[in-house]
């Protein structure tokens, strides 16, 4: 599953420009909705068109690689196996 590092990206911007991203700003620069942005930074493998990619790439001064990684999908529950009960099975533990 692809994960953007959107919110690590401002936080970068913002403490070497000592100043305050929003997304509005970015809104601003790139032409992508603030709504597109929120979900890009909140959801791991939303699907993000590669214009969109692209803008972000430039407004950051970014290769794709630094804007998205590759997360392990959460793995299955482990399940128990199931238990066959039989009448003469019986187990008592002291």
């Amino acid at each position: 599953m692809i994960k953007y590092r959107l919110k690590s990206l401002i936080a970068d911007k913002e403490f070497k420009e000592s100043r305050r991203i929003t997304y509005e700003e970015i809104s601003r620069a790139t032409n992508i909705s603030r709504q597109t942005l929120s979900k890009i930074s909140a959801k791991k493998g939303h699907n993000v068109r590669s214009d969109v990619i692209e803008r972000l790439c430039l407004f950051f001064n970014i290769t794709p690689e630094k804007l998205m990684v590759i997360a392990p999908d959460s793995p299955e529950p482990a399940r128990l196996p199931e238990k066959k009960s039989t009448e003469e099975e019986v187990t008592v533990r002291l």
